[in-house]
């Protein structure tokens, strides 16, 4: 239990680093209010994009405007103005009368008739300014309405950025007295005739019950705000929609009797300046954006809205807006930190960085899509969710997992990623186990390839050039088998030992390790092309592939380990790779089951390596169809006889140690890459198929033997006391004369 406890931690280490440490610095973030103006910015954004709501038909305005001004002919309104339009409006049996115009002095002529207008409308609502200092800010409501009880505050609440997205119910002055506000007084006067009031709720003293609905006071952390001003009490203003949402006709209009007798009729009315030129105007979330700068709000639109919302509330069970409490808002800003953490470091292996790149794209831009919608969607339903901090979590964890990643991984993969794959630094690193000694047993097919007769020219030259011809035949090599998602297991000088099937094992393995050799020998074409313009002698590759079940895993010791492995099947593809020629590529029995009939065979043979007890049948490959569609070059050597034999010495190679007694032979018939040999000892030693042979010629009239040259024995069919040898490594001067002689008599 804890083992596999222990390794599920330590595969998602990332995301237990990383989640909460980003939700951490997110939260603080957002409670230093850097987060802040995005939060509003996103809210307004999702105000515009609403569904747009029908009129409230309950309010209209009345909006005073600059026409209105210059019908009477006066810099100003006098009273009797108010007082003919208070007249008027009251004939119409409204429900309230809401006058957003400050009166705290007269404006002759016409005093005495508005106020006794006032006097004698219970409905009028007029305005007082109760927030600011007392000299400076504050403006009386007019004295007979204050007198009687029937005004208002008409103080707006203001954010930062100088929008409007709260209202108050009531303001509490400094000596802790409640102001109520303009907007909810006439509210309550429209829900009187519906037999609702304003009850407090018992198990709540912050809370009121106003008809089907629960008043929550705002607080300083709702929604995206951070240490706001709640004082008295707020609640947040859910608008109907923009500017000229709510009927609107001109103070004209009615002393003119444009609008109809019963225009009025229980309604609430509401007057208010309107235009630009009285100054009344304030940004709403549907003021301005990022792309379009809308027109400002009236400030009596903006009491009307909240009188709206209020009504509404109460009778139409509209909702209110709605936040969730902090700890709630805390763990959703850490589930989409883990949703960004997660697909990262569920993809973060580096097979396939563009397939993987566009998943992190894709998966991170759907992530984003779906946070941006359900908050969206919330908000549609009155739930004012965050969603910057979410999505700064989102994409923060992303970020820091890919930091991390890479700062972790990145050594690690950029130093052993030259002697391991990546597949085999992914899997030391997706497991606490990955590191530890040992291995398991597993099915792979095993691939070796080597150059032959490379030692032999590697004497002859400088290390600096022979490091150089490696590596560039090396690099070549690894491009070949990283296509082919094989894992370079070692480096052995001029060898490599390449595995198919682990770390992570396929069901193609066979077949894709025999395509992978098939373009390896299409490829040392390229290779020899180079190695011409070097002047260097060509590279000739032999390749064993075999399919078996060996150990695999970590070997060595604390000091020093190596990912590789273990077994008889690893040895006997060694053996099976040893018998190749230049160009060759030789499989076993069980590599051409688990292939399949797509590979092409030209011919096999039965050996017995050393070390296996029964005789296997080995076979050569021409190419593989299917979706692969590789085959190899095949070149028909021809041969020409010589008309003086050349005289050589030979002796067989026993793996790795040249043996004892020399033989004697002529070489008198010669191809590119090939010759005939015929023993001149009285009893001739004619070494076996697939042997390898080291001789040296004597040329006629020097007396002296030629530098070492190596070929191995192949298969073809001879006189007795003949055998057929392919060149695999000859020193300059040997392939120089060789050469010049073939050239000379195939012409």
């Amino acid at each position: 239990m804890w083992p596999n406890c222990k390794k599920d931690l330590w595969q998602w280490r990332g995301i237990w680093i990383t989640v909460p440490s980003v939700t951490v610095t997110v939260i603080l973030l957002r409670f230093l209010g850097l987060l802040q103006l995005t939060e509003w910015a996103a809210y307004d954004q999702y105000m515009r994009r609403r569904p747009t709501e029908p009129r409230d038909d309950r309010i209209v305005i009345v909006g005073i405007n600059e026409n209105d001004l210059r019908a009477i002919k006066q810099p100003v309104f006098p009273d009797a103005i108010y007082a003919k339009l208070l007249t008027k409006l009251k004939a119409m049996e409204p429900r309230g009368i809401g006058l957003d115009i400050y009166r705290d002095l007269p404006v002759e002529p016409g005093h005495q008739e508005l106020v006794e207008v006032f006097e004698t409308t219970p409905n009028i609502i007029g305005i007082t300014k109760v927030v600011g200092e007392r000299d400076r800010d504050t403006i009386d409501a007019p004295p007979t309405l204050a007198a009687k009880g029937q005004i208002g505050s008409n103080d707006l609440k203001v954010d930062p950025d100088k929008k409007v997205r709260r209202s108050f119910l009531f303001v509490t002055l400094e000596n802790g007295e409640n102001v109520w506000t303009f907007a909810s007084y006439l509210t309550l006067l429209y829900l009187e005739k519906e037999g609702i009031g304003l009850e407090p709720v018992p198990e709540d003293e912050n809370k009121f019950r106003l008809g089907k609905t629960v008043l929550t006071p705002f607080e300083a952390y709702d929604g995206g705000y951070v240490r706001a001003d709640a004082g008295g009490y707020q609640i947040l203003l859910n608008y109907r929609g923009p500017s000229r949402n709510f009927e609107t006709v001109s103070l004209m209009d009615v002393l003119e009797d444009r609008v109809a007798p019963d225009w009025a009729r229980d309604r609430i009315v509401l007057i208010g300046t309107v235009s630009e030129g009285f100054k009344d105007l304030f940004n709403s979330p549907y003021s301005s954006s990022l792309v379009e700068v809308l027109e400002p709000m009236a400030g009596i639109e903006i009491h009307a809205n909240f009188i709206s919302q209020l009504i509404s509330a109460a009778i139409d069970d509209r909702p209110l807006f709605k936040v969730w409490p902090e700890p709630l808002e805390w763990l959703w800003i850490f589930l989409w930190s883990g949703v960004g953490a997660t697909l990262i470091w569920t993809w973060r292996d580096s097979h396939h960085v563009n397939a993987v790149s566009f998943k992190k794209i894709i998966g991170l831009s759907i992530s984003g899509v779906l946070l941006v919608g359900s908050t969206y969607l919330a908000f549609v339903n009155s739930w004012w969710i965050p969603v910057v901090p979410p999505m700064l979590g989102l994409a923060g964890s992303a970020m820091v997992v890919t930091a991390y990643v890479a700062r972790s991984a990145g050594d690690i993969r950029k130093t052993f990623g030259r002697y391991l794959s990546d597949e085999i630094v992914a899997t030391l690193l997706e497991n606490p186990e990955g590191l530890k000694m040992g291995g398991e047993r597993r099915r792979l097919t095993i691939f070796t390839s080597d150059l032959r007769g490379f030692t032999a020219t590697s004497e002859r030259l400088p290390p600096e050039e022979v490091v150089k011809i490696l590596n560039f035949y090396l690099e070549y090599m690894a491009d070949v088998i990283t296509k082919y998602q094989g894992t370079i297991d070692e480096f052995m000088g001029d060898g490599i030992l390449v595995l198919f099937g682990a770390p992570i094992s396929r069901v193609d393995d066979a077949e894709r390790a025999v395509a992978c050799a098939v373009a390896m020998q299409q490829a040392i074409v390229i290779v020899n092309e180079q190695m011409k313009e070097w002047n260097l002698p060509p590279l000739d590759m032999g390749i064993g592939i075999n399919t078996g079940e060996v150990v695999v895993g970590n070997i060595g010791s604390e000091k020093r380990t190596k990912y590789g492995i273990v077994g008889s099947q690893a040895n006997l593809t060694y053996r099976i790779e040893s018998y190749t020629t230049g160009g060759q590529i030789l499989i076993s029995e069980e590599t051409l089951k688990e292939a399949g009939d797509i590979v092409k065979i030209d011919g096999q043979k039965t050996v017995q390596p050393k070390g296996v007890k029964e005789p296997i049948t080995i076979y050569s490959v021409s190419g593989i169809e299917g979706e692969y569609n590789l085959y190899l070059t095949k070149e028909e050597e021809v041969f020409v006889k010589l008309e003086e034999p050349l005289k050589i010495q030979y002796v067989s190679l026993a793996g790795k140690h040249v043996g004892d007694e020399k033989s004697k032979g002529t070489i008198f018939k010669l191809s590119a890459k090939e010759a005939e040999v015929r023993c001149e000892d009285s009893e001739p030693v004619v070494p076996e198929a697939l042997t390898n042979v080291k001789l040296n010629f004597v040329w006629n009239g020097e007396g002296e033997a030629s530098e070492d040259v190596y070929a191995k024995v192949i298969e073809k069919e001879v006189e007795n006391g003949s055998f057929y040898i392919h060149f695999t490594a000859q020193p300059p001067d040997v392939s120089a004369k060789l050469t010049s002689l073939y050239e000379s008599l195939a012409k």
